[in-house]
């Protein structure tokens, strides 16, 4: 039977995660729940023993499946993740659980006032980031202010790792994805900014979207290089406009 909601969540060399029990935590909560779920674990061609560690995590629970990538970003983990869940509604959400799970309780409430999109953001009023470095949250509303002039009007947040989609916004958005379709096998382990191609589709499309305020905790990474990623980022803005202009889309 279709499950109500699936959890994607993609990882790439997550054992520092993995050791305080993110996942086990992510279980919990969704046993005590009365709606059906599965959990798609999506990695990203990790290379630190995090694949084993996921395969045995799977064996706590039928509803638990991994998939694995060659190493390609994480659009395209996430896209994998997000096409091979079965769920009626499907969450994605970041490894280290800066949102908890729980948070989604908060979204889920707009499933059945017509909204496709529903995405967790850390900008509204109600919505509290924890710890968060003054030049993070400074880069964040810059770079906003720019997908807000280019690319999607009206959203505060597009980079929140906490987003839930219908299964027909999932397949037809995902689906659609250009700047960001590809898998290429790739180095580094660069995110980007492919939530906002999927908001940008999303807007074009018709489907509609909510913002809801979440918390949010700020966890220490290394993979975050902030002028560099943010010009990159930048650029796939501008990448995103002129695939528009030259109908590379097809909406």
């Amino acid at each position: 039977m279709k499950p109500y909601l699936s959890v994607v969540i993609p990882s790439y060399n997550e054992m520092k995660n993995l050791d305080r029990g993110v996942l086990d935590d992510v279980l919990q909560y969704l046993k005590k729940q009365s709606y059906t779920w599965e959990i798609i674990l999506t990695d990203d061609g990790s290379t630190d023993g995090t694949t084993k560690q996921l395969h045995a995590f799977a064996q706590k629970d039928k509803r638990i499946t991994v998939v694995e990538n060659v190493h390609a970003g994480k659009a395209p983990t996430v896209t994998s993740g997000m096409l091979a869940a079965k769920g009626e509604w499907r969450l994605f959400t970041d490894f280290d659980q800066s949102t908890p799970l729980a948070e989604v309780e908060k979204i889920l409430r707009y499933t059945k006032t017509g909204y496709s999109v529903i995405i967790g953001s850390r900008e509204m009023v109600g919505a509290t980031r924890d710890k968060e470095p003054f030049y993070r949250r400074l880069m964040g509303r810059g770079f906003n202010l720019v997908v807000q002039i280019f690319a999607v009007p009206g959203i505060l947040d597009t980079q929140c790792g906490f987003k839930l989609f219908s299964a027909e916004a999932t397949e037809t958005l995902f689906n659609k994805l250009y700047i960001y379709g590809s898998k290429e096998e790739r180095r580094d382990a660069y995110t980007g900014a492919f939530d906002v191609e999927l908001l940008y589709l999303a807007h074009k499309l018709g489907f509609k979207i909510q913002e809801v305020p979440i918390i949010w905790y700020h966890n220490t990474t290394e993979r975050v290089s902030p002028i560099k990623d943010s010009l990159r980022m930048f650029r796939d803005i501008l990448r995103i406009r002129l695939a528009r202009i030259q109908g590379k889309y097809i909406l």
